[in-house]
């Protein structure tokens, strides 16, 4: 909760400008980025306070590990150890190994219980993002900004992106709020990749979730404790 410092200064810095978000963007790994910007605005909307009723909130990951879009609702291991208490979360399974893309934090495979629960009671939607979508995006603002993001930051960039061009579309004029939670100046490995046009996407195809969810307790047949534990 710590992390919710980021949206309670993003309300005051809205209200000095004298606006208020329609929509709020960020991208899901683990889950703190997104809490962090997004709960204090879920909090006023709970509440009754938000100031558009209509407010929303949207999670965006990558295509290749897509917990919150594809994972199941499921009590699960924390860790690939499988040494964590039970998590109830969005879960790809804790034997899931996120394949070689460049999404740094966000190749995680499950989501915060918090997060996992709002989106279990319909107060957020999420998105997918292909690697190459994610960058393009990023490449985008960094054009426009001359901000170099980090990889897990693209996603949410393409997921404003995608809000602004709905916008567009629909002759809405719509105030989107995302986080851009980190520079890319470490990751210049993969934006080299990019810019030489080696970057491959990676959908997380259904029969490796499948094969990942086997490990889950409680389902297919799989109870804790598990056989092979120590």
């Amino acid at each position: 909760m710590h992390q919710t410092v980021i949206g309670i200064e993003a309300i005051q810095q809205l209200e000095k400008a004298g606006e208020y978000p329609d929509v709020v963007v960020g991208c899901t790994g683990g889950g703190s980025n997104f809490a962090g910007i997004a709960f204090p605005f879920m909090g006023q909307k709970l509440r009754g306070e938000a100031s558009k009723k209509n407010l929303r909130f949207v999670a965006t990951e990558p295509a290749a590990c897509p917990s919150l879009t594809k994972g199941v609702y499921a009590y699960d291991f924390g860790d690939t150890a499988m040494m964590t208490p039970l998590i109830k979360s969005h879960t790809l399974g804790a034997s899931f190994i996120p394949p070689k893309v460049h999404s740094g934090g966000l190749r995680y495979h499950a989501m915060a219980p918090l997060i996992s629960h709002l989106k279990e009671l319909g107060y957020l939607d999420a998105r997918a993002v292909r690697q190459t979508a994610a960058f393009d995006a990023g490449a985008s603002f960094f054009r426009s900004e001359g901000i170099l993001p980090a990889p897990e930051a693209t996603h949410a960039i393409e997921g404003a992106l995608h809000e602004a061009l709905d916008a567009k579309t629909k002759g809405d004029n719509r105030v989107i709020l995302f986080n851009m939670c980190g520079h890319g100046h470490f990751d210049m490995a993969a934006w080299e990749k990019y810019t030489a046009g080696e970057m491959e996407d990676f959908e997380f195809p259904d029969h490796l979730m499948e094969e990942a969810l086997k490990t889950v307790p409680g389902l297919n047949g799989v109870d804790w404790p598990m056989p092979d534990a120590k």
